[in-house]
């Protein structure tokens, strides 16, 4: 927890947002979209969560290897690390008093895919995921505890719009409460218009843990 960035700490939080990052990237990184949600949101607390773990694609931070990594063998990386990303979900929510309906996980890129894979695993523990250019390790075969927001860019050549657009009806065919913004011209980033499509969402749509 030291390591990570405290972007805004009201004195009573009543609801959390967890940023993380993408693989080689750091905490830093998501510090102008953690400003973004804190004015939007001004009682809740903002954390950027660096990943545990030193990248080895030579900068930046990781929680799972993607050397390597393929359709059959990301899964198992991705639970390799669960338990140490649900502790640390849980540690914040210790920190400012908040439970699973008043936490919201915000990932880009990896960090979105390890924010699914906790919802898509059973694990209860946000009332919400938004998901900036991820996508599920496994489709999932029942509707997660929580609400699940896809942003992505149509032409994202790293994790392509597909994953989340078959997500996203997945999760509709399943009964989870569910929504996906595809943007044109846009690749594997955080853009303006995704910030403000995420925004959107978070303000109109929430779902309590059930």
């Amino acid at each position: 927890m030291s390591d990570a960035i405290l972007v805004h700490a009201p004195t009573a939080a009543s609801q959390v947002f967890l940023l993380f990052h993408g693989v080689g990237a750091s905490a830093a990184g998501l510090v102008p979209l953690g400003q973004r949600l804190a004015e939007e949101f001004p009682l809740a607390a903002v954390v950027s969560v660096p990943s545990p773990y030193e990248s080895d694609l030579g900068a930046g931070r990781q929680w799972f290897s993607v050397r390597g990594v393929t359709e059959e063998n990301r899964a198992e990386r991705v639970a390799a690390a669960m338990p140490l990303f649900e502790r640390t979900v849980q540690e914040w929510q210790h920190r400012f008093k908040v439970d699973a309906a008043a936490t919201t996980l915000v990932g880009f890129s990896q960090g979105a895919i390890m924010s699914l894979e906790s919802a898509r695993m059973g694990k209860a523990l946000a009332g919400r995921v938004a998901s900036i250019a991820g996508r599920f390790a496994h489709m999932p075969e029942t509707a997660p505890h929580c609400t699940v927001h896809f942003i992505h860019g149509q032409d994202d050549a790293v994790i392509p719009s597909r994953f989340a657009v078959d997500a996203a009806e997945r999760l509709a065919a399943l009964g989870a409460t569910v929504t996906a913004d595809v943007l044109s011209f846009v690749g594997h980033q955080i853009t303006p218009a995704m910030v403000n499509a995420m925004l959107l969402r978070l303000r109109t749509r929430t779902a309590p843990i059930g």
